[in-house]
């Protein structure tokens, strides 16, 4: 983990799940944007900050995926930071298994699922967040609605400077997940758009390095997801009479090089070929229908 100041008072960790980190001018105050991971994640956060004199007061979590909020339980703990958090995805941070269960098809989830990577500790939320200019605790915070890889994920611009989130992702992330998670490629293509025309000095994804100019890296996750939507869209074309839903998961991960080897990654990758699939339904360009009872996609009939 990597401790990297960008200006006067603006900073970030740089780790497998980047943590960002705003001290306010003239006071002792200081916020982070998302948690990490774990407690581990968040021992080293807190050492780093201890050894440059920095204070923490308050967190803002972008969105419930458990890699940003799993360190906060502790920070909380130590602290009792003021806690911030989107609407509807604070929901899932009050009550962790919500996310578990909903990649278990809402069933109450099998133990395999109830890990870290996908469940983290419970926190409390004292408040809200909705997209809008917020002035708090001497904070000026310009939170941005940037959904698509989770249901509400929340950007949030202080100083001209953007911390992103998983809004998009660094070249290097692109290349090793192989098919990004998302949960709505029609919101994902809506945000990346929205992203291109944000005017600031900087953004920092949630996975990759802080950039001056990161338009070209939006460029990059744009074309990423329509060469995957691209891909989704051979497999059903032949396959004229119909796949299922599960064998078109398989068939994609294996034309992606995907390996599943839990049932974690089988969830995470589930989901996102799911979203791809989600969209050519609402374009209508490929239909579902329950055959033999067995979720069967198809092209649209009609459809050349």
């Amino acid at each position: 983990m990597e401790f990297i100041q960008i200006n006067e008072n603006q900073y970030y960790f740089k780790a497998a799940v980047n943590i960002g980190y705003v001290k306010q001018a003239h006071s002792n105050k200081g916020l982070l944007i998302d948690a990490g991971l774990d407690q581990q994640s968040m021992k080293k956060v807190l050492r780093k900050l201890d050894e440059e004199k920095l204070p923490v007061t308050h967190l803002f979590v972008t969105h419930s995926h458990a890699d940003h909020y799993g360190g906060a339980a502790f920070l909380q703990e130590k602290f009792g930071v003021y806690t911030m958090a989107p609407y509807l995805e604070e929901a899932i941070l009050r009550y962790p298994i919500l996310a578990s269960s909903s990649f278990f098809q809402s069933n109450l989830p099998i133990d395999e699922l109830r890990n870290k990577f996908i469940e983290g500790q419970a926190i409390h939320i004292h408040q809200v967040i909705h997209e809008g200019v917020y002035e708090i605790d001497g904070f000026h915070l310009e939170f941005i609605s940037l959904p698509g890889h989770s249901l509400n994920q929340l950007g949030v611009k202080v100083n001209d400077l953007l911390y992103a989130s998983d809004s998009y992702f660094g070249t290097e992330a692109l290349d090793k997940h192989k098919i990004p998670y998302i949960v709505d490629l029609e919101q994902t293509f809506h945000s990346l758009e929205k992203l291109q025309k944000i005017n600031c000095e900087g953004a920092i994804p949630g996975h990759g390095e802080f950039e001056e100019k990161f338009q070209s890296t939006i460029t990059a996750n744009q074309e990423k997801h329509q060469e995957i939507l691209h891909s989704i869209k051979e497999i059903i074309d032949i396959h004229p009479n119909g796949i299922s839903h599960e064998q078109l998961v398989q068939l994609m991960c294996n034309r992606w090089d995907v390996v599943l080897t839990n049932m974690t990654s089988w969830a995470l990758y589930r989901t996102a070929i799911t979203s791809y699939l989600t969209m050519l339904y609402k374009n209508q360009e490929i239909q579902l229908d329950i055959i033999q009872n067995t979720l069967t996609v198809r092209k649209k009939e009609g459809e050349a």
